[in-house]
């Protein structure tokens, strides 16, 4: 039977999510949603960034935008957004990159990663459940929200959604390491970036996988939901 698999905030963390889909073992039947924010603050943007367009053609893959996508786009024609996005985590994408400070320095990436970024879309909905980076509006129809709301607005806020589906977000670290079950939604950053785990959650069964940059593999399932 085929699988949704979500994977949480990346942030550069390529060990981490080399050693998760190991341990998750995704096959051709399965889908992988990223939830977004592969880039910042972790040291392998680039190779997170290369390894999901190398790998579209393998698996059935959805690639959300996460906030981090956005600064980073709106950074190449937008001075202050630049400087915001450099302290961020910006700085060690655009090293991963080989690339300092310039003005140019958005010309002397890859073409091609412009162009994923900029194809990345906002959400992601099935008969059950709806993924996005950050938390909806409650009583808004998914298609009708900003790109603003679902890229920015903390999980931590998070209130059902009127269509009645589980929510599957990132964006709001869980400094525990454990992804936090509301019943109605999940968020699955785990801070991988901040010394915590990449987590890889199977949606329709609450297992999951989760991988460390020292390459630990642990699992488990969603504990009851708790407010």
């Amino acid at each position: 039977m085929s699988r949704i698999l979500a994977i949480g905030d990346v942030h550069g963390c390529y060990r981490s999510l080399m050693s998760v889909l190991e341990a998750a073992q995704p096959g051709s039947d399965d889908a992988l949603v990223f939830l977004g924010d592969y880039v910042d603050r972790g040291t392998e943007s680039r190779q997170v960034i290369q390894w999901l367009i190398n790998e579209r053609g393998r698996y059935r893959m959805t690639c959300l935008r996460g906030n981090h996508e956005v600064m980073m786009i709106e950074s190449r024609e937008d001075r202050w957004m630049f400087e915001r996005w450099r302290e961020f985590g910006g700085f060690e994408t655009m090293l991963s990159y080989g690339v300092h400070n310039c003005d140019d320095w958005h010309a002397r990436m890859p073409e091609e990663h412009w162009t994923f970024l900029l194809g990345t879309p906002i959400y992601h909905e099935t008969d059950s459940h709806i993924f996005v980076h950050g938390s909806p509006e409650p009583l808004v129809d998914i298609a009708k929200q900003s790109e603003r709301v679902l890229v920015w607005k903390r999980c931590d806020t998070m209130e059902p959604h009127k269509s009645g589906k589980i929510i599957i977000c990132g964006h709001t670290p869980q400094r525990s390491g454990l992804p936090w079950n509301l019943g109605y939604g999940v968020c699955i950053d785990t801070a991988a970036v901040y010394g915590g785990w990449l987590t890889c959650l199977e949606a329709g069964t609450g297992h999951f996988w989760q991988a460390n940059q020292e390459g630990e593999i642990r699992e488990g399932d969603l504990e009851d939901p708790f407010p």
